[in-house]
């Protein structure tokens, strides 16, 4: 059964800090948490999930390029950009419109686009 990616995009680079972690209303991030571990037990109990997490912020990435003689090592994402992906899921199912269906759904639950990538 073919394999889709499942982004979830944070249309800023600005990244999270404990000062804006404390801004967000608690019980809006409690309903959100709530919404999503509920999404999470649906795809569970459909047989398509096969992993899912959220990401770190793009500060703590380590990129590495060992294209040359000798490997380089850069505390930094591989690309600067104006957004960055802060979580995934990897889901095994039937087809594409599957796959766009459960990213309609998890659009809806985080508010926020989802991208759908076919795993090669």
């Amino acid at each position: 059964m073919p394999q889709y990616f499942l982004t979830v995009p944070h249309d800023s680079a600005e990244e999270p800090t404990m000062e804006s972690m404390q801004e967000m209303d608690p019980a809006a991030v409690e309903a959100l948490v709530a919404a999503v571990d509920a999404f999470n037990a649906d795809l569970q109990a459909a047989g398509a999930l096969v992993l899912a997490g959220g990401l770190m912020p793009p500060s703590t990435a380590v990129t590495v390029d060992a294209s040359g003689e000798v490997p380089v090592r850069t505390r930094a994402p591989f690309v600067a950009a104006p957004a960055y992906v802060g979580g995934f899921w990897v889901l095994e199912v039937a087809d594409e419109d599957a796959a766009v269906s459960w990213a309609e759904r998890a659009s809806g639950v985080l508010r926020s686009r989802i991208e759908v990538r076919a795993v090669q």
